[in-house]
């Protein structure tokens, strides 16, 4: 399967998806690390792809994205951001409402 498909595959199976330095239980880089933090403290479902463990993602997704760097969180599809944006985010109240907005119970 084409990497691009993968790519849109997995963000179409997810509501939430962090494309990520490690996975959430050993994150990588402190980024990741931050925003897997983030997310865990709005009680946030989400599906984590480590890019670590897939080159093609990893060299691929920047250019798809138009975003250099990793972690890069999604919502129902469309990039909010890095570990940054993700924590002024977490910091407003906003992440929290994001996700609230995706649970289907």
């Amino acid at each position: 399967m084409d990497v691009i498909q993968r790519i849109t595959d997995t963000l179409a199976a997810h509501p939430i998806v962090l494309f990520m330095k490690g996975t959430p239980e050993f994150p990588m880089c402190g980024f990741s690390s931050r925003t897997v933090q983030a997310l865990d403290a709005v009680g946030a479902h989400y599906h984590a792809v480590n890019v670590l463990e897939d080159p093609e993602i990893r060299a691929t997704l920047p250019r798809h994205s138009n975003w250099p760097t990793f972690p890069q969180l999604f919502v129902n599809g469309e990039l909010i951001g890095g570990c940054d944006i993700t924590l002024d985010l977490y910091q407003s109240g906003e992440l929290a409402r994001l996700v609230q907005d995706t649970r289907k119970d």
